[in-house]
């Protein structure tokens, strides 16, 4: 798929089941001043996020009260219009953060938003400039301000570190786990569907959505690795959510998973593209026009998704370099198993791993791959993709890949 084509895709087919939405566009003439185009809520688990998406950049101020517990904020030079007069009938009955939301005109130049909270939170708001044909954004994510057990799920801190610029800072190289993995200690499996909330990913042309397909195979393939007696798996997201690309890295650093999977279904320029591929890291550069292409496009989930630009400045430190090489190799090796094994199930866009500077595999101390399961702008794997029968055997040929990796004395991560 075209760049443009790719943006045009992902702006038109924003709305899901996770995501309740409205959308306006701007009346003519009313250019010069801010108009509300669409109003977004993806509700989760971990935290809710509602988008406001405008013809303009909106500024705004926000201030808490309690009793019952309410997030106010007030937009200000917009007139409430139809679309803004909706975000009521937007929130969900089991959205675990907002109880309501209502909206009016404060004054002649500022519109008001009410959102009454079913328990006390930590507002995040920024603003966002137009990307991949989405307009200007003001976001307002929702997290928790109890304390929770962190049990087998560290996401909700991590997250807070990023949002403090603080993420490098919190991950230090972890001590291994101790034992053999596979045989004094379980193999610890890190799975990532890739995009999730704002970011839908690639759209097919029945309006099949990347990030959908990508959930449901990540958990049949957690279902599928926790039944081994050897094997345990966590997933980076197990709901319709936006989670940054170095919070995926450092979750799998932070569970010291000995393997991390990002699992896609990208597009293409040509519907004629078609077959599976799997990909590695690469620090020097691309090994193909494609690989990089499709780096760079990955690699813009962030943009599309929404962070802050405050959000975590990680950066690549030379002192990994040499720890980070012999993780590649370790890469090349389990890629391609999983390869071999998907080709078996689904013609092979290309018959060796690709590589490329994908973020989302820049563990220095994981082996990691990034499984491109089909072309979702293709037709005929569209249809695929959207079978559950399809989606098993994907599941399957990957965990075959995971087994015949460790059969052949694989090296476990280097910490």
């Amino acid at each position: 798929m075209s760049e443009s084509n790719s943006f045009l895709s992902r702006r038109r087919l924003l709305q899901s089941a996770g995501a309740v939405w409205l959308l306006s566009f701007s009346r003519t003439g009313m250019a010069a001043s801010s108009h509300v185009v669409a109003v977004r809520i993806w509700p989760s688990s971990t935290y809710s996020r509602v988008t406001l998406e405008s013809n303009t950049p909106l500024k705004y101020k926000q201030f808490t009260l309690s009793n019952p517990d309410r997030l106010v904020i007030d937009i200000e030079n917009i007139h409430l219009n139809h679309v803004l007069k909706g975000v009521g009938e937007l929130v969900l009955n089991n959205d675990p953060y907002i109880k309501n939301a209502r909206v009016g005109q404060f004054d002649q130049q500022t519109v008001r938003l009410v959102l009454e909270l079913k328990q006390p939170v930590a507002p995040r708001l920024f603003t966002l400039d137009p990307v991949a044909g989405i307009k200007n954004r003001l976001v307002v994510d929702l997290y928790p301000t109890s304390a929770r057990v962190e049990e087998d799920d560290p996401l909700l801190a991590l997250l807070e570190d990023y949002n403090k610029g603080d993420l490098e800072r919190s991950q230090p190289a972890e001590a291994p786990l101790p034992g053999k993995a596979g045989r004094d200690r379980p193999i610890v499996i890190m799975l990532d569907p890739g995009h999730g909330g704002e970011d839908p990913g690639a759209i097919g042309k029945h309006k099949t959505r990347e990030k959908d397909i990508v959930l449901s195979i990540a958990r049949r393939l957690k279902a599928m690795i926790d039944k081994q007696p050897n094997m345990r798996a966590y997933m980076t997201r197990n709901e319709d959510v936006f989670i940054p690309l170095k919070v995926r890295v450092a979750k799998a650093r932070k569970q010291r998973a000995d393997l991390f999977i990002s699992i896609h279904a990208d597009a293409f320029t040509s519907r004629a593209a078609r077959g599976s591929s799997v990909f590695a890291l690469s620090t020097k550069g691309a090994t193909s026009t494609a690989a990089r292409y499709l780096a760079q496009t990955q690699n813009e989930s962030d943009l599309i998704g929404g962070v802050s630009r405050s959000g975590d400045r990680y950066l690549d430190h030379t002192m990994f370099d040499m720890v980070q090489s012999l993780t590649i190799n370790d890469s090349l090796k389990f890629g391609k198993e999983v390869l071999t094994r998907l080709g078996r199930i689904n013609h092979l866009h290309k018959r060796s791993v690709d590589q490329a500077g994908f973020a989302v595999l820049k563990a220095p101390d994981i082996p990691s791959i990034l499984v491109e399961t089909a072309f979702i702008s293709n037709l005929e794997e569209e249809r695929k993709l959207r079978t559950s029968a399809f989606q098993q055997k994907v599941a399957e040929s990957i965990l075959a890949g995971i087994k015949a990796y460790f059969a052949n004395g694989a090296a476990i991560a280097r910490k």
